[in-house]
């Protein structure tokens, strides 16, 4: 049976709460949704979700469907930012809608076009797909921090994870941007990186900002 999108938002929340929380139920208030709500419904006679006291709670059954809702939401927030470069509350909405259509293999194909990214533009793991398995199995290790190249390694700058303008504008007048080619020279006591002909040194928690897709 088909979810409505309802339905997958729903595991995706509660997915999210066990993820962050460590809690694996939501209030029925924190999912804007009533008892009698047709989506919630949906789930329940799925045996995805189980409604008590106020709270439901993700079932064994529904855990499945909940991660691959959650996998294709930070895929198409890849998407929307990497490739089409829609950033901020805009990419956020296109995201959403987008994720539905992410019907299964396509998701695929959209984690192998964006090299098996890890994490999404805020920073949350990516649940990886089978086909993130067989990259790693080939050797391919997709997009990563700068902190986990060795020293020798290049790689082309995916993204930028800082959410602090000054942080930005200081990585992009060094020509940190993604789509640039990047070589990284040393790690230690600072990650020291060659970038648009030119050297540069960050610390290592700016480091950690930058994402690159080895190779």
């Amino acid at each position: 049976m088909k979810l409505s999108e309802k339905a997958e938002e729903i595991l995706e929340a509660l997915w999210i709460a066990t993820e962050e929380e460590g809690d694996n139920a939501a209030h029925l208030s924190t999912l804007g949704v009533s008892p009698d709500d047709e989506a919630l419904q949906q789930l329940d006679r799925m045996a995805y979700v189980e409604v008590k006291d106020e709270r439901v709670y993700l079932r064994h059954e529904g855990r499945a469907d909940a991660r691959m809702t959650v996998r294709r939401h930070r895929l198409a927030e890849r998407l929307m930012m990497d490739v089409l470069d829609l950033k901020g509350d805009s990419g956020d909405e296109k995201a959403c809608e987008f994720e539905h259509l992410l019907c299964q293999g396509v998701d695929t194909k959209l984690c192998t076009l964006l090299n098996h990214p890890t994490t999404c533009p805020h920073g949350k793991p990516i649940p990886p797909g089978d086909c993130c398995e067989a990259a790693r199995q080939e050797g391919e290790t997709g997009v990563v921090a700068l902190t986990e190249l060795k020293a020798g390694e290049k790689g082309e700058i995916a993204y930028l994870s800082t959410a602090d303008p000054k942080k930005m504008q200081k990585l992009m007048s060094m020509g940190v941007l993604p789509g640039n080619n990047l070589l990284l020279n040393r790690t230690y006591p600072t990650y020291i990186f060659k970038v648009v002909n030119s050297e540069f040194a960050v610390d290592e928690d700016l480091a950690r900002e930058i994402f690159v897709r080895k190779g």
